[in-house]
């Protein structure tokens, strides 16, 4: 086949370092809009940012040309450098060092738009530890809890 062809859809989750409420209001929003632009940026079509003010959740299509992992360093490494520069009260935020990175279907694409889209109402019920545990349960990840918060 000469072509490489592929469809790969991502439901990225991360936190800021130790879940610290950096992503309030109007900065949540633009950090949502400017991760979006990174990932646009690496030609990861981001079909949705949202989340609440200690995490983000991206849905994306990963392209053929980047691995998951350059795709979250350099999203996370950019944001970071943003937020920064937006005042001095964010001159002591950092990303937590891992994240989860899960596949989708096709056929889920518009049920998780929806899910990242209903983050605020969603947290009302469940923390985000809480819905990182039920995540990596549903996808069948092993986890030592010691390792997965920072």
């Amino acid at each position: 086949m000469p072509q490489s062809l592929s469809r790969i859809i991502l439901h990225i989750v991360f936190s800021t370092k130790n879940r610290e409420p950096f992503l309030h209001d109007e900065i949540g929003k633009r950090m949502h809009a400017y991760l979006a632009t990174v990932c646009r940026d690496c030609d990861a079509e981001a079909y949705r940012v949202g989340g609440i003010a200690d995490h983000v959740h991206i849905a994306c299509k990963l392209p053929r040309t980047i691995t998951v992992s350059k795709l979250l360093e350099t999203t996370k490494k950019e944001s970071s450098k943003w937020i920064k520069k937006q005042g001095d009260g964010y001159k002591d935020f950092y990303w937590q060092g891992g994240y989860g990175a899960f596949s989708v279907s096709p056929s889920h694409l518009d049920p998780l738009i929806a899910y990242v889209e209903n983050q605020v109402e969603h947290h009302r019920e469940e923390t985000f530890q809480d819905e990182f545990r039920r995540l990596l349960k549903k996808y069948g990840i092993d986890y030592d809890e010691r390792y997965v918060w920072d």
